[in-house]
């Protein structure tokens, strides 16, 4: 009779500590995927958190959903004649912008979505898809593309209206430009000419001109 006691004890310590197991497992889970998520998105994490109303679950199966659809996106290389035509056009935009910021802000969209679809990322023509890949890869930069295209769209009222507001969105897109425009190490496919040699994550700067923004 003690030996069937034991037994019996025995089955209802191991259910038990299944039952824990099977109650702490997920939430320990959803605990780290919920940090390896706000590393990853850092800002992106909180402005998807502050849209869904402070509902962390729903941001995170949103921000989730989002790696799981592009996470394995490998961006194309620009070739040195494609990038170095991007930065032309992005300082001839800052030039543009002290006379007429509204269309330089209109023209950054579109060099922004061409620049996107030309390193791999979804079509243009396909702006949510393309800015919800673009936040995987770029989720520290990906909202200045946001503001200039909110920006590019604002119809009526006076065109010279909100310059510092179109300055400020030109400034935080630059951001995105230049990390869509920098060559990486991975880009380069001995395109250099001998003896010639780019160094490491080689970075353009297209500085504002004087009279636009700093």
């Amino acid at each position: 009779m003690s030996t069937v006691l034991i037994v019996v004890a025995l089955v209802v310590v191991f259910a038990a500590v299944v039952a824990a197991v099977l109650y702490a497992g997920p939430g320990k889970g959803a605990g780290r995927r919920g940090r390896g998520l706000k590393r990853r998105f850092g800002p992106e994490y909180e402005r998807t958190v502050a849209r869904h109303d402070g509902d962390t679950k729903a941001a995170e199966r949103e921000l989730a959903e989002r790696v799981r659809l592009h996470g394995d996106l490998r961006a194309r290389p620009l070739s040195r004649e494609a990038r170095e035509q991007y930065v032309a056009l992005w300082a001839g935009l800052q030039e543009q912008f002290v006379d007429a910021p509204r269309q330089a802000v209109t023209e950054a969209d579109r060099l922004l979505a061409r620049l996107a679809e030309d390193r791999g990322f979804p079509a243009a023509a396909a702006y949510e898809e393309q800015v919800t890949a673009l936040s995987v890869h770029h989720a520290s930069y990906v909202d200045g593309y946001r503001r200039v295209h909110r920006a590019a769209r604002l119809e009526g009222g006076d065109p010279h209206a909100g310059t510092e507001e179109l300055r400020s969105a030109m400034v935080e897109a630059r951001r995105l430009f230049e990390e869509l425009v920098t060559e990486r190490a991975e880009d380069r496919h001995d395109r250099a000419p001998r003896g010639r040699t780019e160094g490491r994550n080689h970075r353009v700067h297209a500085p504002w001109p004087k009279g636009g923004a700093a």
